[in-house]
């Protein structure tokens, strides 16, 4: 699959591991905290996202902004294309829930909950990881699908009822 070698696979693994070991970091070390202006950043993000509102989403998001959304084969650049999609096909995703998750490698994570189709509460939709840049504006957007997998290891809950 990655057209090399098993021996630099190997190679690779002892450098990555010797790099990680002479940085002096372990599992026990602290997460990241959110500072309170990043708090607030992450207040209006959530009320403008449940909310669905794109003036106060696309105030939030950098022009330069990239989203994807894995498995998929979806990767979107720039503010204008990911609201396009947003109003378009993402439109299903109007009247989601988001819940704050424990950090993903350093990064900002929710999950977020569709409307069911039930139409009685939230059902799991994916694990929104979002970067920002020193201004607080939102650079990237990634939407892990595979919810039954991920959620329970990021300690949500499997659904959100009314």
């Amino acid at each position: 699959m990655l057209d090399t070698s098993v021996a630099s696979i190997n190679s690779a693994l002892q450098r990555a591991r010797a790099t990680i070991e002479s940085s002096g970091i372990t599992s026990a070390d602290a997460t990241p905290t959110v500072d309170p202006p990043q708090r607030e950043l992450l207040d209006r993000y959530v009320k403008a996202f449940e909310s669905y509102d794109m003036e106060a989403l696309t105030s939030l998001i950098r022009e330069d902004a990239i989203q994807s959304m894995p498995p998929f084969d979806l990767w979107l650049t720039g503010r204008d294309d990911i609201v396009s999609w947003w109003v378009g096909p993402g439109i299903t995703c109007q009247g989601s829930r988001v819940l704050r998750a424990p950090m993903a490698n350093g990064s900002v994570t929710f999950g977020q909950y569709k409307p069911s189709e039930s139409a009685s509460g939230h059902d799991p939709w994916a694990l929104q990881v979002l970067e920002f840049d020193e201004d607080g504006k939102i650079v990237e957007l990634t939407f892990f699908l595979g919810t039954e997998r991920l959620f329970p290891l990021f300690g949500l809950p499997p659904r959100l009822e009314a």
